[in-house]
């Protein structure tokens, strides 16, 4: 099963005479690969008329980083590459299967409910070196 993924990507449209936006535009593209993605990526980056090492600025990863990004490579970190789609206005969107998606929406609350109890932890951990007499 190959899972697609839709790539939105958001681009203002302004009128001549007036300094605002009157629109938007919304184009949807299928991603089946890591080339594709760049490719997206790279086209939104030249349309907008942004250097490689400006976005890799305001993203805070290496030029080189977003240069291995825009050319496809499938290894690049996951969490970086969703910083450049963020910082672009691309959204990602993945359709999956019907049963997937009521799996999903059990899982994501026993997820938020794990990253509670480790907050708990942590800060009951702070709690008891401020308490201690050694400290």
């Amino acid at each position: 099963m190959t899972a697609v993924a839709d790539i939105a990507i958001v681009f203002p449209v302004w009128s001549a005479t007036m300094p605002a936006i009157v629109g938007i535009i919304s184009m949807k593209h299928t991603i089946n690969s890591a080339a594709d993605l760049g490719l997206v990526i790279r086209a939104v980056r030249k349309s907008t008329h942004v250097r490689q090492d400006d976005l890799a600025g305001a993203v805070r990863v290496s030029r080189q980083f977003t240069h291995d990004v825009e050319q496809g490579k499938p290894t690049v970190q996951l969490g970086r590459v969703l910083l450049l789609l963020e910082e672009l206005g691309i959204a990602l969107n993945v359709d999956i299967p019907d049963e997937a998606s009521r799996t999903l929406a059990t899982l994501q609350p026993s997820r938020a409910r794990a990253r509670r109890n480790v907050a708990q932890r942590q800060v009951s951990r702070v709690e008891e070196e401020s308490e201690d007499p050694k400290a």
